[in-house]
């Protein structure tokens, strides 16, 4: 384990090469796995959808049937994907190729936790809940379909947006309001913010003057990042030493050590991403300039979701 050999069945995505004695990439499992973890941090993709996801694909527990919900959930929190492992409760540093990005696994991990707190039942939401406080007691604007039957026969259906008037300290003299009206009323809104031509052409020549700045700032990062590597390297040897002189209680150096190792690979794969791409908060700000110009754009369209976005 301290060698970075995991004594143990290989996870789904990688093999035990006898060859080598060693465990080695699966090649054909391995990117289903990576796609999995990426899937399932957007799109409100469920355990379900996961495990219908990789049996389409092939991938299948070794009875050769569909992967049940609480293995995909160890799956999807296994750190052996991120070049760490899990042996006796403690945290090691694995010498085998990571298929997963640290970036996407901690985004994982997040969303694990918070599909794991009861959730309760609700109506199909509408475009713009979750967006708006009432200007009057401050408490959420939801949303509700009211339909009209008239006595020829015709039916019309209408969303209303209305204050939930939950402050039980004041009564709220806000009435509803139709869609089609606050619609009128956020694309004008946006239609303010939206970013002018000109100016977002001059933005794009700032940006790429900015770019051999950008280079020489990324390179001091890596290097800040090397040294801070050094001394969790470091600070790992006295927390080994520490605990072999049974100075350090065994599970106050398991928890510090996955800490420090968590933090290192962090700052490798940070180091290793900005190695490899110098300039890598411009694509964050050309994209922003983008959405920005576009706007006006959005504004003028019907896509209401893409409105709640921008607003």
């Amino acid at each position: 384990m301290e060698r970075g050999e995991y004594p143990s069945l290989a996870p789904i995505g990688y093999i035990n090469d006898v060859r080598i004695k060693s465990i080695v990439v699966d090649k054909k499992k391995a990117p289903v796995i990576r796609r999995a973890f990426e899937l399932y941090t957007k799109n409100g993709s469920r355990l379900e959808d996961i495990s219908n996801f990789l049996a389409q694909h092939g991938v299948l527990s070794s009875g050769g049937k569909r992967i049940k919900k609480d293995r995909i959930s160890f799956i999807l929190s296994n750190p052996f994907y991120i070049g760490l492992f899990r042996y006796a409760g403690e945290i090691h540093e694995g010498k085998h190729q990571p298929v997963v990005s640290k970036k996407i696994f901690d985004k994982v991990q997040e969303v694990l936790k918070e599909r794991g707190k009861p959730q309760k039942s609700k109506n199909k939401p509408q475009a713009f809940c979750g967006l708006l406080h009432c200007g009057s007691c401050n408490m959420m604007v939801t949303g509700e379909y009211k339909v009209k039957k008239q006595k020829n026969g015709n039916v019309h259906y209408y969303t209303y947006y209305r204050c939930t008037k939950k402050r039980k300290d004041f009564k709220c003299p806000e009435p509803c309001i139709r869609q089609e009206v606050l619609d009128e009323q956020l694309s004008a809104m946006l239609q303010k913010f939206s970013l002018k031509p000109d100016w977002a052409a001059e933005l794009r020549k700032m940006l790429e003057k900015d770019r051999l700045k950008a280079a020489q700032s990324a390179t001091a990062f890596v290097q800040e990042a090397r040294e801070k590597i050094r001394a969790i390297q470091t600070k790992l040897q006295r927390l080994l030493d520490g605990y072999l002189e049974q100075v350090i209680e065994q599970e106050v150096y398991r928890s510090e050590k996955a800490k420090l190792l968590s933090e290192k690979k962090s700052l490798e794969e940070q180091s290793t991403r900005l190695e490899q791409k110098r300039t890598g908060w411009l694509e964050p700000m050309a994209k922003w300039i983008k959405e920005a110009e576009n706007l006006s754009k959005i504004a003028q369209e019907s896509n209401l979701f893409a409105k709640k976005v921008a607003c």
